[in-house]
């Protein structure tokens, strides 16, 4: 070979890479620090296994109807993994043909010969996972991908690289083969590579030695173009998967970053949420680079399947395309530049272009003007950030371990924070909360009307009590969700239960307040709580919560500001006293039941087992679940993210949506665990006209329907033993 052309190629190439490097990672760290990010607490064994599971693993590739798509990833994967040993050898063997890595991978070793078939073995899977990609590319042409020609040319690349070891394979096999006077024959150690020698074995020499080193070079200097080009496009994931991996949050899946010290950043009038690239963390932009623009996200997305702008990967797109724009200035070589590359602005209408399109937002939702480098109005079209009902679909379903939920209230923190600008809808929520500790906004001295005449013990007239039942705001103010929590008390009773409430001193715990963005409300909510509970010695005792956003928001953020509890949704709660025999579900509830799965419970606190279990131990039930829109699959019901008090458009209802997937199964009754769901659903089968046909219960209604509440049970039935 050469090695002087070897040298050349290895030094450019190198000090390009080195160069580009230098630049990404000064812009990574343009941003702010990363709290959530630490190796204490044996947390590197955690993020080593996750790298092992996810990053490796592929855990997430080959899921459900990503079976194709993520088989041929895991073998493009593995093969690259595989055949990279292959291009050490090549940059060896431009310096010294015969170079084997000091004959451990020598012709005839067992070590040799073996990695010879295992790679080429690879090389036909990598070939085969690109092309399908190239498939699902160009003949079934996936909306969920972005088509593009770059994407195009990155599989050529791929795919000749293969072919071109093969042809040095090939040619340098039947070269060999003349010079030791036989024919080229089939070899099991080179299966493709001594086919392709038998093909050309009758070649001149000088024929041979041609394809040779075309083959050699095309595949060791396209692994140089190859990475070279990889931070200037999606396939910049391959380096930065594994440390987006490795450097996920591993705080509670619920909790949303804490803003510290919030009255004095509002004093100061320092940034509280994201206003610009220059409030993205290392890890935020680390997310960006990572995007490998499969779409999963948006296939997933409520709000994206509905039709409205929100594409969770087109808004990190629209990050991304910005960071780079904005390098310069985000690392202190100059001013801010233009949002694209060069004005593009509102037209004579007013309108303006698309930054990203969808097949369902054909008017786009992410803007460039050359303002500044705001993203809210500038990049982002307000809509987007206020479509999301924070469910969590786009983060379960990403493959590289991208967060989205706290980006978007990042947003929404400096809309609202910031500038005091939100939806309408929210102001009576916000109202409600700040004067009346709910976001119906009705007297607080009415929050424990919903127990009239059920005798239910109150924490602060000094009763004892094991268990603190946290009713929250839904099941005390709104009328359906009322005989949810009416149901959940004549069962503990029932079950002999010690538990009690907290009454008028019960407050909203903030959850629509933190999601909305209004981040303050929701701390000074919390405080008060945090003083309540702890004043009562609540932090030594267990908490039920029916509602899963209080729940989530007892159990996960809480913490942050000090307030430590165990806390237990009802469904396990319930689950746990029927069990232990405490509660026997032996009255028959006939009919075909479908389970609709709240995604503060599931998808934020793993909870899909025990509401299940207890509806299959109910007599007469059938149990069904939706096809595919199942447990952490499951479709939101529109209502996160404070979704429940904004209105949406009569033709995009996610609630619409999600009725009709359980509706499609054919059960008559559709069981919930959240009011919020409870509410969305229930509009939704009214909607279809079927309200006298299927009914919606909650899983403590459908438990209450079952008990003989004659016979005697709970501590009633230990004492009578």
């Amino acid at each position: 070979m050469n090695p002087i052309a070897m040298t050349l190629a290895l030094v450019a190439a190198a000090g390009f890479f080195a160069w580009t490097a230098s630049r990404r990672w000064a812009q990574l760290f343009s941003g702010t620090s990363e709290p959530r990010f630490t190796l204490a607490n044996g947390e590197l064994f955690e993020r080593l296994k996750d790298v092992a599971i996810y990053a490796i693993g592929q855990r997430r590739m080959p899921q459900g109807r990503y079976a194709l798509p993520g088989i041929a990833h895991v073998m493009v994967f593995f093969g690259f993994g595989v055949l990279s040993l292959n291009t050490v050898l090549l940059w060896g063997r431009g310096f010294d043909e015969h170079f084997d890595l000091f004959g451990l991978f020598a012709r005839g070793t067992c070590l040799g010969d073996g990695y010879s078939l295992v790679k080429e073995l690879f090389g036909l899977a990598v070939i085969a996972g690109a092309l399908v990609f190239v498939y699902l590319r160009v003949v079934a042409r996936s909306q969920r991908m972005t088509l593009s020609a770059e994407g195009l040319i990155i599989l050529g690349i791929i795919i000749t690289m293969m072919l071109a070891d093969f042809l040095y394979v090939g040619a340098m096999g039947a070269r060999e083969a003349r010079i030791a006077g036989v024919s080229p024959h089939f070899d099991l150690y080179e299966p493709v590579g001594s086919v392709v020698a038998i093909m050309i074995g009758s070649m001149s020499n000088a024929g041979l030695r041609c394809l040779e080193h075309t083959g050699f070079w095309w595949h060791s200097g396209m692994v140089l173009f190859f990475g070279n080009l990889l931070p200037y496009s999606k396939h910049f994931h391959i380096i930065t998967a594994l440390p987006n991996v490795f450097t996920r949050n591993r705080t509670p899946r619920g909790q949303l970053p804490m803003v510290e010290d919030i009255e004095g950043k509002i004093e100061r009038e320092e940034p509280i949420g994201i206003r610009s690239a220059r409030d993205l963390s290392w890890k935020d932009n680390l997310d960006l680079y990572t995007c490998t623009e499969c779409g999963r996200c948006s296939d997933n997305c409520p709000a994206f399947t509905t039709g409205k702008k929100l594409s969770p990967k087109h808004l990190t797109l629209a990050l991304r395309d910005h960071l780079n724009d904005a390098e310069k200035a985000l690392i202190g070589a100059g001013d801010v530049p233009v949002m694209g590359a060069h004005d593009i602005g509102p037209d004579a209408d007013g309108n303006r272009p698309p930054l990203h399109t969808t097949p369902h937002a054909p008017e786009g939702g992410y803007f460039r003007d050359s303002s500044d480098v705001e993203f809210v109005t500038n990049l982002v079209d307000p809509s987007v950030i206020w479509a999301c009902t924070t469910c969590r679909a786009c983060e379960e379903q990403c493959p590289v371990m991208i967060s989205y939920v706290d980006k978007i209230v990042g947003l929404r923190r400096d809309q609202v924070m910031a500038k005091n600008e939100f939806p309408s809808d929210l102001e009576k929520p916000f109202r409600g909360m700040e004067t009346n500790g709910n976001p119906w906004n009705i007297s607080r001295m009415s929050r424990a009307d919903w127990a009239d005449g059920l005798e239910v013990p109150v924490v602060g007239e000094g009763v004892e009590f094991d268990v603190l039942y946290w009713v929250g705001c839904a099941a005390s103010y709104d009328d359906r969700a009322k005989k949810v929590a009416r149901a959940v008390v004549q069962l503990l009773k029932h079950a002999g239960v010690k538990f009690a409430i907290l009454g008028t001193e019960e407050n909203c715990t903030g959850d629509t307040a933190r999601r909305a963005g209004n981040e303050y409300l929701f701390q000074e909510l919390a405080k008060g709580n945090i003083e309540t509970l702890n004043g009562y010695g609540i932090d030594k005792k267990p908490i039920l919560a029916a509602c899963p956003h209080c729940f989530n928001t007892l159990a996960n953020e809480y913490p942050q500001l000090g307030g430590k509890y165990e806390v237990v949704h009802h469904t396990d709660f319930l689950n746990g006293l029927v069990a232990r025999g405490k509660l026997v579900p032996e009255k028959a509830v006939t009919g075909r039941v479908v389970y609709h799965d709240s995604c503060y419970l599931g998808r934020y606190n793993d909870v899909y087992d025990s509401p299940r279990e207890i509806l299959s131990k109910i007599p007469g039930v059938e149990l069904v679940e939706v096809p595919y829109w199942s447990k952490n699959k499951g479709l939101c019901c529109g209502a996160g993210g404070a979704r429940m008090w904004m209105e949406e458009e009569p033709e995009h209802r996610v609630n619409k949506k999600r009725t009709l997937q359980l509706l499609d199964t054919g059960a008559t009754t559709v069981a919930s665990a959240c009011p919020f769901c409870m509410t969305m659903i229930s509009d939704g089968i009214k909607d279809e006209d079927k309200a006298d046909d299927v009914k919606q219960l909650d899983i403590a209604e459908m438990l209450a329907l079952s008990v003989d509440f004659s016979k005697k049970s709970g501590a009633l039935a230990d004492a009578a033993e």
